[in-house]
């Protein structure tokens, strides 16, 4: 690892002694310029945005599917391969985090709420309305259900956070360059990258970041109202008084943990989260239907290796327009939601993963959170799936099934579900805590010119920032409205394609790096050998001199000539 002082800066004027100007301004004009767009103009962005999408997801659907799969290929082959060893940080270097911190944090960052927030409610939606070509029968749907399941939230995801964050990762604690998007492209345009095109990638990453963190705020609070609600601790779920309630506890919170770093705050509470997790998981599989979640992991586990590939690169086509529809509307959708998380949680995971391996960091990430994933979906959608497949409970209303009340509804049919699901309000919570605030810390450290201790005003600032946007979204909706918060839920999913080709650009850097370190490698090893054998040479030479036998043995060569 270079020197601190072989660190290079940004450019002269680039940064003041707190920010990076050309980030951190631009990035917030846009942001404050957008929010005023869809609150003031409504229908007029809504309709924009949404043509936008349409041609977008309905365009390029081959291009996302393929690129993801190719993002899990890339994995593999530089995790498995003869990369494995390069370490993050200098050689020799110690993790900063315990296994389990480093994990709770990654996980909880990277799609601990969403696990909540769908664990039940989409393997019911895709067994009440399956893809086209999904037998009718009950069994077809429930194994569907729950493959389809595994496929959004398995290692496609983790695989493109692994792209991201590796590369991050390297550039900072191998190389030591600023904690910015912009150094792990360094490798494909030098310093090109110090300019213009650099501004525009981190501030790229700051209001996509910032958006996305937003909006699943926003979203999130419906579903935390909505289960108080469900548990009569309120009289109206959708009150929009309530909701802004909502997001500054969660805002506050959120904003005194990122104020305390990551050595504390986050890393304390994305620890709890886990307890309380695992905690609720655990009754479920104790209370629900424990043989048949045993048995659906294993077959459906089974179900997802064995058709990973052809789900992989299944676009619908072979169904005519209904297929497309219904693959653009789930895995194309998830893969650009999950792309434009990228710059926030591969930047976050980054952060945290100094001292670990090239190949601890990508089975770490991706297969790990994996597996706990499908632990998860099996014993919460498990539970739903068989209570609707077998009529114990109906989760099907006119309109389908309740997006924010499934988890809730399914708590509710146990013993003592009741209990849990306030528990399980309070999980959500502190998972919408942990979201805001490694978000708010990403966002900071690129507006901070990649500073990894941004300082304490800028992080109070983004955290109140990303809280104040969605009460501005939430309240320009209207009673019961998510129009505002749809419009910058599906920007921040547009934020997916021009970065892809960041993210394209992040492998091309990685592998240039990696076969430059190997290349180094391979040339001190030789070096080393060459000195070794050198060495024994000359001591062997010295060692025959000092005894005399490499003259004797000289003498007697020539005496046996003679003869």
């Amino acid at each position: 690892m270079p020197p601190q002082g072989d660190r290079p800066g940004p450019r002269e004027g680039e940064r003041t002694s707190s920010i990076a100007p050309r980030v951190f301004w631009p990035s917030a004009v846009v942001i404050l310029g957008f929010v005023l767009f869809a609150v003031i103009g409504q229908k007029t962005a809504a309709d924009a945005v949404a043509t936008v999408q349409s041609e977008v997801i309905g365009n390029l659907s081959w291009f996302y599917m393929a690129l993801v799969s190719l993002f899990v290929i890339f994995c593999l082959w530089v995790g498995i391969g003869r990369y494995g060893d390069i370490r993050l940080g200098k050689d020799g270097e110690r993790p900063e985090f315990s296994v389990v911190s480093w994990l709770a944090m990654l996980f909880a960052a990277g799609m601990g709420i969403g696990l909540v927030f769908w664990g039940v409610a989409e393997p019911l939606n895709f067994f009440d309305a399956p893809r086209p070509g999904i037998g009718s029968s009950d069994a077809a749907k429930s194994e569907f259900a729950m493959v389809q399941t595994f496929l959004h939230w398995g290692i496609h995801p983790w695989a493109i956070y692994v792209v991201v964050g590796l590369a991050v990762a390297y550039s900072v604690h191998r190389k030591g360059r600023p904690v910015s998007i912009r150094w792990a492209l360094e490798p494909v345009f030098g310093d090109r990258i110090k300019g213009v095109w650099g501004d525009v990638i981190d501030s790229v990453a700051v209001i996509g970041t910032l958006f996305g963190v937003a909006t699943s705020l926003g979203f999130g609070v419906m579903q935390v109202a909505s289960g108080m609600d469900f548990l009569g601790w309120v009289d109206d779920g959708g009150s929009k008084t309530l909701l802004v309630v909502l997001i500054v506890c969660i805002t506050g919170v959120a904003t005194l943990s990122v104020v305390t770093g990551i050595g504390k705050g986050i890393k304390w509470l994305s620890n709890a989260n886990m307890g309380i997790a695992a905690l609720i998981m655990l009754f479920v599989l104790i209370a629900g239907p424990t043989l048949y979640i045993a048995n659906t992991l294993v077959q459906d586990t089974g179900g997802y290796l064995q058709n990973l590939l052809s789900l992989s690169f299944d676009t619908g086509a072979a169904h005519g327009e209904d297929g497309t529809s219904w693959v653009n509307a789930w895995t194309v959708f998830y893969w650009g939601w999950w792309i434009s998380w990228a710059p926030f949680v591969g930047i976050f995971i980054a952060r945290i993963s100094r001292g670990r391996t090239v190949r601890e960091f990508v089975c770490g990430v991706l297969l790990v959170p994996t597996l706990l994933t499908f632990v998860w979906f099996s014993i919460f959608g498990g539970t739903a799936v068989f209570q609707q497949a077998t009529g114990k409970h109906d989760y099907v209303g006119e309109a389908g099934v309740s997006t924010n009340n499934a988890l809730f509804e399914m708590l509710d049919t146990l013993p003592g579900g009741t209990f849990v699901a306030g528990v399980a309000i309070l999980l959500i919570v502190l998972f919408f805590v942990t979201s805001s605030d490694s978000g708010s810390y990403v966002v900071d450290m690129l507006a901070s010119g990649g500073d990894p201790n941004p300082p304490t005003w800028s992080r109070v600032f983004w955290a109140l920032t990303e809280g104040a946007v969605a009460i501005a979204l939430l309240l320009a909706s209207g009673s019961g409205g998510t129009a505002s918060l749809d419009t910058l839920k599906t920007v921040a999913i547009l934020v997916a394609l021009p970065f892809s080709f960041v993210m394209i650009g992040m492998c091309v850097a990685t592998l240039r790096s990696f076969r430059q370190e190997r290349e180094a490698y391979l040339a001190a090893k030789a070096k080393r050998e060459q000195d070794r054998m050198v060495d024994e040479a000359v001591a062997a030479l010295e060692e025959g001199l000092e005894n005399g036998t490499l003259g004797a043995e000289g003498t007697s060569k020539t005496s046996t000539t003679k003869r």
